[in-house]
């Protein structure tokens, strides 16, 4: 598990990454690596989410990613072999990561 902070979607991310990783840590005791805060979308999207969202483009209209939260799936290979929905929760993601082990 990675995260990659955004302030794309309704100014959620407003903080500077410090602050957001003390958000995440005291709020949601999230353990895993938090990055730099990125683009996703748009002119401004870092090329890891550009190769994310061509590999994975989803299920609507658009590949473009939707909300924070939205989540993808690499193999140990490398490949992009899932991508889930905001509202997806962490449990849901582990049911499908039984079939990757």
């Amino acid at each position: 598990m990675l995260g990659f902070p955004c302030n794309q979607f309704g100014v959620q991310e407003p903080g500077s990454d410090a602050e957001i990783l003390d958000f995440a840590t005291s709020k949601f005791d999230v353990t895993f690596p938090m990055f730099h805060k990125i683009e996703v979308n748009g002119d401004g999207a870092v090329p890891l989410y550009k190769w994310l969202k061509a590999e994975q483009p989803g299920a609507g209209d658009s590949a473009e990613i939707t909300w924070n939260f939205e989540k993808f799936l690499v193999d140990g290979a490398g490949n992009v072999v899932e991508r889930f929905a905001p509202t997806t929760t962490p449990e849901q993601v582990a049911e499908t990561l039984r079939q990757y082990r």
